[in-house]
């Protein structure tokens, strides 16, 4: 997990992982998205294949990286403890919904029959 939380650590190597979400795409193309060199990417890239977010798939003579996203599922896991709701949280989250339902249920019945309005 350390491994892959820095190598998204990097602006670049996010920005080359959004590219390879929905495309293979060679190191040149990858480039010329860019205005950093070459070899700069091509140190993004390794960077990015050694944590094994990506691969490369060797076709014909053209070397395609293409995106590993499982290997995100790990810290995606973890960073996920930060966001769902402690036990605490849900239990609140219960009471309210209940509470809001009884006042719904009291007002529909005093709407109903104005005669038994319960005045406490």
């Amino acid at each position: 997990m350390d491994e892959v939380a820095g190598a998204i650590a990097d602006p670049v190597r996010r920005e080359i992982l959004l590219m390879l979400r929905n495309e293979r795409l060679t190191a040149g193309e990858i480039a010329g998205r860019f205005t950093i060199s070459r070899p700069a990417v091509s140190r993004h890239l390794r960077v990015l294949r050694e944590s094994g977010l990506i691969h490369d798939e060797l076709v014909g003579r053209q070397r395609f990286y293409v995106l590993d996203a499982e290997r995100l599922s790990e810290l995606a896991e973890w960073l996920a403890l930060f966001t769902r709701p402690s036990g605490w949280e849900r239990r609140l989250d219960a009471l309210e919904t209940e509470v809001y339902r009884t006042r719904r249920e009291r007002r529909e019945r005093d709407t109903a029959d104005p005669g038994k309005r319960n005045t406490a």
